[in-house]
């Protein structure tokens, strides 16, 4: 198989962003960590952290060794699925759980740094914040891109000479984004409940009862809350979107490798598109880092403009170079499949903006929540409810634009569900969520950068800094609670087109596996023929996947209710583990004394090991659930049945998904508006009812909601890894 030089751009721009995101950490790394007390503090986070994140992979590490043999046997045995797919599985969970690790490494290093840049200036401050988040984006897209190269290039060999090579490649290599979807979701759910466990009892008992400080040294779970902060936005949300990342270029390389199987060198050209734009989207993406810088005294909108020009300059850039890739790749309807990418890219832009609007307090539905608060914490959760509920209407009708013009500028505006243009369709979906990923890493900075920035002031106020220090922090804080609520819109919205290029992908397995066992299907002219010349209509004619099948219903309303489930199991965990902080909080008010007086020492430890032992023990049963329901529904309905699923899952989990995140965020700085002095600032009767809201928010917007997106591609990636089970007992 002859590999076109532009290919080896890949692994070039692979080993570029792994350079520089070295280049970021070094130079983090040669800023002052400040006073004693400022390196005492960061100690104990940095150690908190890594102790937890060791005991996380000790218990992904079993059951991905469990999983492994399962695959194997299935592989080997049974002969239903490709032999490569239990060591892509297990680089997958791998490359994912060290995205993670680097990335809470860099951020639990640069917390301090942060503080001490931020006593000199804001603009000090916030670059060193928002370099070391590019450390995070820098390695998550250089290990994505390095794991793809080496697989794409591995696997080339070894199929050499056979007629569906491409076809063949594609769709194994997706199977390792089973393992990064696994790995990502046991990194969400378990670092969520750790983050909103610490959170949630730090602000129940210290700020509402005890009328102290967020972040002060005499509440006993500080400590456990700034490494929540770490383990659950950090090293959770990069394993999560180095899972998007590989999984929208992998689908998307799956379905051309599809639509073009007829079309000679066409067809290496449409599977190597999707790398190509990744890969220069990487050198785009460290040119917009370094746009990045404010001035002192800016206000909100300052901040988020100094954001917005690293990100939007890059994509900009993105969408022009994505032309010239195209056009010089030669591929059919260059031109079609460019505005494919700009759709994708737009639409994360709207997306990106309309999360800004409803949970800045720069803007009005924010600042009602916190007005709300003068009459009590019922109107200030209801005012949440109902903004987070009216916020999934951009975000839907915009993905849902996306989808219709991506799909009809990819196979010319043809409206007729014909092979070539269904194929040819979907292929354009799947690179417009190329296209919406491709400059994640600046994206995914952006992201990092609120944990970083929020340990900052928690680091600032356990100091004593002053209230000049503060003030600039908690600028950065404020900032980070919005570019973290964009992030996880940004993360969701990606979800929705992968998973949908996804459902493509796993037609087109369900097809390898009828073939490796030698069935055959009838097509739409009642002839008998092999499933690998079977089309898109031909296997939905076959399986009877349309509406009137009470498989297909009985599958998507089992979808749908697997996203409510999910976020109910989640949430129930944080409330029992909450509890629990709670409790030892009291217990160390009560019997440790001189603790609010400032003479006593908390014992930090010991709420540090509720939420491990906590998030452990919870994190399990989730995301073992979400691994179980496509194999019992593709086992007990069949083909139609997963389908349904799949549809199910990606309506109800995404928009709820949007509406948990964006009412988490907007409760997040309807508090801070009023710690800022609005409407009574701190000690206020409405500061103690915004807190509540916050308190339910943390686990909307940091724990269920962004698990979400996971969960939705993790049944994909579930449903055609298990395509040949399904299609054994269908």
């Amino acid at each position: 198989m002859i590999i076109p030089y532009a290919f080896w751009l890949v692994p070039v721009a692979s080993v570029v962003a792994l350079g520089m995101a070295f280049c970021f950490f070094r130079s983090m790394m040669a800023a002052d960590e400040g006073s004693p007390r400022m390196r005492e503090i960061a100690g104990y986070v940095r150690s908190g952290a890594m102790s937890y994140l060791k005991q996380q992979y000790k218990v992904v590490t079993i059951v991905f060794v469990v999983l492994a043999v399962i695959f194997a046997f299935m592989a080997y045995v049974l002969k239903w699925q490709n032999p490569w797919v239990p060591f892509a599985f297990i680089t997958g969970g791998f490359f994912s759980g060290l995205a993670g690790f680097f990335g809470m490494k860099t951020a639990t290093y640069a917390s301090a740094r942060t503080a001490n840049a931020a006593r000199k200036s804001l603009d000090g401050g916030l670059k060193i914040a928002f370099r070391s988040g590019a450390v995070m984006g820098l390695t998550v897209v250089g290990l994505g891109l390095l794991d793809i190269a080496i697989w794409f290039l591995i696997l080339s060999q070894f199929y050499e000479g056979d007629k569906m090579a491409l076809i063949t490649i594609t769709t194994t290599m997706l199977t390792f984004g089973m393992g990064a979807s696994t790995q990502a979701l046991f990194a969400r759910v378990g670092g969520g409940i750790y983050t909103k466990a610490a959170d949630v009892g730090a602000d129940i008992v210290g700020k509402v009862e005890a009328d102290i400080p967020e972040d002060d040294p005499r509440n006993p779970a500080t400590i456990a809350d700034n490494v929540g902060d770490n383990v659950g936005d950090v090293a959770g949300m990069g394993a999560d979107l180095y899972e998007s990342y590989c999984g929208s270029i992998l689908s998307t390389a799956a379905l051309g490798a599809t639509a073009f199987a007829m079309s000679g060198d066409m067809q290496m050209k449409a599977v190597i598109a999707p790398m190509l734009i990744a890969a220069v989207g990487v050198f785009l993406s460290i040119f917009g880092i370094y746009l990045v810088r404010t001035k002192e005294g800016a206000t909100m909108r300052d901040l988020l403009r100094s954001l917005a020009v690293g990100t939007n300059i890059s994509a900009v850039l993105i969408a022009v170079a994505t032309f010239a890739i195209l056009y010089l790749l030669g591929i059919d309807n260059w031109l079609g499949l460019s505005f494919s990418v700009i759709s994708g890219l737009a639409a994360g832009v709207v997306i990106g903006q309309a999360t800004e609007y409803y949970t800045s307090h720069s803007y009005k539905p924010t600042q009602k929540i916190s007005e709300a608060g003068l009459t009590g914490s019922a109107t200030v959760i209801i005012k949440g409810i109902g903004t987070g509920m009216i916020s999934t209407c951009i975000p839907v009708v915009t993905i849902g634009v996306a989808i219709m013009l991506s799909y009809l500028c990819a196979n010319g505006f043809d409206m007729n569900l014909t092979a070539e243009a269904l194929s040819h369709g979907l292929y354009g979906i799947g690179i417009a969520a190329v296209g919406m990923l491709s400059t994640l890493g600046i994206t995914l900075a952006t992201d990092a950068y609120g944990p970083i920035a929020d340990n900052a002031g928690g680091n600032a106020e356990m100091s004593e800094l002053g209230e000049e220090v503060r003030h600039r922090t908690d600028a950065l804080d404020a900032l980070g609670n919005t570019t973290a609520a964009t992030g996880k819109g940004f993360a969701i919205g990606s979800a929705a087109l992968t998973a949908l290029a996804l459902l493509a992908s796993y037609i087109e397995e369900i097809k390898i596996a009828m073939e490796r066992t030698g069935t055959t299907l009838t097509n739409l002219k009642g002839e008998v023929i092999a499933a690998a010349d079977a089309t898109i209509p031909d296997f939905m004619n076959y399986f009877q996947v349309n509406l009137m099948n009470p498989r297909v219903l009985v599958g998507a309303f089992i979808g749908a209710m697997a996203a409510f489930l999910f976020c109910g199991l989640t949430m129930e965990a944080v409330g029992r583990a909450a509890q629990k902080m709670v409790e030892e909080v009291r217990r160390q008010f009560r019997e440790i004394k001189g603790i609010l007086e400032g003479t006593g020492t908390p014992d930090y430890g010991s709420c540090v090991e509720i939420s491990t032992r906590a998030a452990q023990h919870e994190m399990i049963f989730p995301s073992l659930l979400a691994i179980a329901i496509p194999i019992i529904v593709g086992v007990v309905l069949g083909v139609a049945g997963v389908l349904g699923l799949l549809v199910g899952g990606l309506a109800g989990g995404f928009t709820l998904a949007v509406f948990m995140a964006n009412a988490g965020g907007a409760w997040d700085n309807a508090k801070k508006m009023v710690e800022e002095g609005n409407f009574g600032g701190k000690g206020s009767f409405a500061h103690k009812a915004t807190i509540v809201g916050d308190t339910v928010g943390d686990p909307f917007k940091d724990t269920s909601g962004p698990s979400l997106n996971i969960l939705i591609k993790l049944m994909s990636m579930v449903s055609i890894v298990m395509a040949g089970l399904t299609v054994a007992f269908s």
